[in-house]
């Protein structure tokens, strides 16, 4: 073959096939005829300002080449892309430069459009959706009407997060560190009538669903977490002198004994209405400053306050009058927002009750075990004995003096002296049922998704108010329910009420039941609505009749492969698959979980450190594809490190790609009409059953690193046989494409190489070339081993130290030193 002279120009070759497989739909599959359906997907983004950043493209990059090498592999592959443009972060901005939101966004998503082009991924462009466009949000307030429809979108008033900066409610999930994950303000809290999706009726589904996923077990821990199940009984306690009463729900019925005192939150609905007249003040003083707290603060708070509303209540179970308390410490969030405190056996009591000087009582005692350590021992040593005593057994159960918190046998517990924790429990709820004083009960700490948002960039919630018919949701005729076009006056109010309340051409309608005159309501949804079906969208994004095909749905679901970034494991992820649970109860699908797999993609440091603009060590993917070229960025980040783990970037180290891409770009001079060499025969199989081993696996890492292998031994070569070459190619194109389809090109194909199918390889030559190793200890032969002809030395290690007839000869002795010769020996020297 004649020589190509030619310098690499990423630069250009990038420009040129992005180009190309854009206007030649290389990745626009047909979706109807597909055989063999793969849909990928990256986290679609919001169109910011600054443009693509380091995060998005790593995310993007993760799923793209999953994208590339399952097309190389006959699939139908469906790599969407469109963009998340509604919400507080781009009001936010918009505010910020005197823009309105949708000139703003024109821009920006137009710049965010070309970085992805130019970034070669496979995207089908003719998919592509906004979440700003009428079309879209008609489909977001149809998802609307069809919960209110049965019941799951629902009004009612809450103490909620109200961020005094962007104006607006927050769900508890926006705010972090105690502070909104937008703005860092301090959230306050405000009694407001707001809306609903009642996702706590899926929380079981929810909760079992991620028993068949194939996601991480980090990310299901985090959605099992803040689901929040738990076993326990709801308890009824009278308040003394009054008619009023209060449920409270405890995971230990067990230890009710030994309550001695309650608490209530400072939102409770008692808490104005059994205080006293002496301690009326006091508390109101302390709703004021619990107020001011977010519920994380309170939940971390280790500074116990709270102040006594001088009414008590009645133990059920003994008649006993116990003082009521109010702290916050208690989440009016969280079960009924009350507690009964037993201080001996709960933490958080204990230390409440030691500040406050309130009693203890102790209804359960030790294990028989445990009890028996303690016999001959005085109380004052018991903490640090029994705590230094169960360390190996990484569990330690005795937190405080006196304050045991695991089961036990129950004692000053009446009739159920004797009988353990769990007969205890059993027995207790059995007689509060029994004399209607509580039932068994199972609770979560999931709460509905509070889904009104004060804002104006968003869609309007499509409900109209009738004085005669009430509440009214609009027919889906008349949807979609148009955001008008404000260049004014679309600025939040902070008055508890959205923008759009003060547009009476918008707010007055007619009621589409009487025909009488009515109001629109002025609050817009949450924009994690609108992320929370939008890849159901994708598949039908032209569909005028339908919010997704559902043939088209049946072929393309549930996704193939997810990714993003962690910090969406819980809110995001949960959301999806509350909506993507709803359209299964609609009949519109037949599965209940929209993902098979998701993997987070985890964070990139600069030279190990967190980025910021304050720092100036923003990594900026334009700067960087001046620099080495998209494809040498793209392979450097997944080479950094396995899927999930935060890896470091340096400027230093991302040469070592770009060195890569050259030196397969320089090996196009050496194809020749010649033999193949039976050793790169032999690498070249290997090459390909280990990028297939970690593909499967999602090692991107660790592939590249072959291929890197591979290209080294074709640059020693002289000449390189054309039919090995392309194979090569053909592999390397999932991680070099635009440079891989350079090549092909030049190699004289009219077809992308990504229509290619990709190379088999053969067992025999792929399989390992076994030698014998002689291990020796302190320079004796003591066994031979077989192993791998390039096996390395810390393998040797581990297959010579496990091998038996070893084993005898290091026990109880120190390895000093390995002497290691490859391909004959490996001695180890012993003391």
């Amino acid at each position: 073959m004649k020589q190509d002279k030619k310098k690499y120009n990423p630069q250009a070759i990038e420009k040129k096939w992005a180009k190309r497989w854009v206007e030649e739909k290389t990745f626009s599959p047909d979706l109807e005829k597909a055989k063999n359906p793969y849909y990928a997907l990256f986290m679609f983004p919001y169109p910011s300002a600054e443009g693509l950043h380091i995060g998005n493209f790593y995310a993007f990059t993760c799923v793209d080449v999953m994208a590339k090498y399952k097309k190389l592999r006959g699939f139908d592959v469906f790599e969407p892309v469109g963009w998340d443009a509604f919400g507080i972060h781009s009001e936010n901005y918009a505010l910020k430069i005197g823009e309105t939101p949708g000139k703003m966004l024109e821009r920006t998503i137009a710049n965010f459009s070309e970085q992805i082009k130019s970034a070669g991924l496979s995207c089908d462009w003719e998919k592509e959706i906004n979440t700003t466009s009428p079309e879209y949000y008609k489909w977001t307030q149809w998802i609307f009407i069809q919960l209110f429809a049965r019941g799951l979108a629902y009004q009612k008033e809450s103490y909620l997060n109200w961020c005094p900066s962007c104006k607006t409610v927050l769900a508890d999930e926006q705010i972090e560190g105690g502070t909104c994950e937008r703005c860092k303000s301090a959230p306050e809290k405000r009694k407001m009538k707001q809306w609903f999706f009642k996702i706590t009726a899926y929380a079981e589904r929810l909760l079992e669903g991620l028993e068949k996923m194939d996601w991480s077990e980090i990310t299901k821990s985090a959605q099992r977490n803040w689901i929040g199940k738990s076993e326990g009984a709801n308890i009824k306690f009278k308040v003394v002198d009054s008619v009023e009463e209060f449920e409270i729900f405890t995971t230990r019925p067990d230890t009710l004994f030994g309550c001695t005192y309650c608490v209530l939150s400072p939102e409770h609905d008692l808490t104005q209405k059994i205080v006293s007249k002496e301690q009326r003040l006091k508390v109101e003083e302390y709703i004021k400053k619990a107020g001011a707290k977010s519920d994380l603060e309170r939940k971390e708070n280790k500074e116990k306050t709270g102040v006594f509303s001088g009414a008590y209540a009645i133990n059920p179970v003994n008649q006993e009058k116990v003082p009521i308390w109010i702290a916050d410490y208690v989440l009016a969030g969280y079960g009924f927002g009350a507690i009964m405190a037993v201080p001996v056996h709960d933490e958080r009591d204990w230390e409440f009750a030691q500040k406050f000087n309130l009693p203890i009582k102790y209804v359960i005692l030790l294990d028989d075990k445990k009890k028996r350590m303690l016999d001959d021992r005085n109380k004052e040593n018991a903490d640090s004995w029994i705590l230094q005593l169960d360390k190996n057994e990484k569990k330690w159960w005795w937190k405080e003096n006196y304050c045991y918190t695991e089961d036990g046998a129950l004692f000053n517990s009446g009739g159920y002296n004797g009988l353990s924790s769990q007969e205890a429990r059993k027995k207790i709820v059995q007689w509060l049922e029994k004399n209607n004083l509580g039932k068994k009960e199972t609770n979560y700490k999931l709460r509905d998704w509070c889904i009104s948002r004060q804002r104006y960039w968003g869609p309007p919630i499509p409900i109209i108010y009738c004085e005669k018919c009430g509440t009214v949701a609009v027919p889906e005729k008349d949807l979609p329910v148009k955001l008008p076009e404000l260049e004014i006056g679309w600025e939040p109010s902070g008055d508890g009420r959205g923008p759009l309340a003060k547009v009476e051409n918008f707010m007055a309608t007619n009621c589409p039941k009487c025909g009488g005159k009515a109001q629109r309501e002025a609050d817009v949804t949450d924009n994690f609505l609108d992320s929370a079906w939008y890849f159901f969208r994708y598949i039908s994004s032209m569909n005028k009749e339908k919010i997704f095909d559902e043939k088209l749905a049946k072929k393309w679901f549930p996704i193939d492969l997810y990714v993003g970034g962690n910090e969406h494991a819980v809110l995001h992820l949960m959301y999806t698959r509350f909506i993507t649970m709803a359209f299964h109860d609609l009949g519109l699908i037949d599965f209940d979980d929209p993902f098979k797999k998701f993997r987070a993609n985890g964070m990139i440091l600069k030279d190990g450190k967190k980025m910021s603009k304050s720092k100036g060590n923003v990594i900026n993917p334009e700067e960087y594809r001046e620099k080495v070229g998209y494809d040498a960025l793209k392979s450097y980040i997944l080479f950094l490190g396995p899927l999930g783990e935060d890896r470091s970037f340096s400027d230093r180290g991302i040469l070592g790609t770009k060195n890569w891409a050259e030196k397969v770009y320089n090996l196009l001079e050496k194809v020749k009409d010649t033999e193949e060499k039976k050793a790169v025969l032999q690498k070249l199989h290997k090459t390909i059953q280990g990028v297939e081993m970690d593909m499967k696996n999602q090692k991107y890492n660790t592939a590249i690193a072959k291929l890197m292998e591979m290209t080294n031994l074709l640059t020693k070569e002289e000449k390189i046989s054309k039919s090995v070459f392309e194979k090569f190619v053909i592999i390397s194109a999932v991680f070099l494409p635009a440079l891989a389809e350079e090549i092909w090109e030049r190699l004289g194909h009219n077809e992308s190489i990504f229509d290619q199918k990709w190379p088999e390889y053969d067992s025999s030559l792929a399989s390992e070339e076994k030698i014998e190793l002689v291990v020796q200890i302190n320079g004796k032969v003591r066994d031979k081993i077989i192993a791998d002809a390039d096996v390395n030395e810390e393998i040797a290690k581990k297959l010579a130290i496990t091998s038996a007839k070893i084993e005898k000869y290091i026990i109880g002795k120190d390895i000093k030193k390995i002497i290691f010769v490859k391909g004959k020996l490996i001695n180890l020297v012993v003391k």
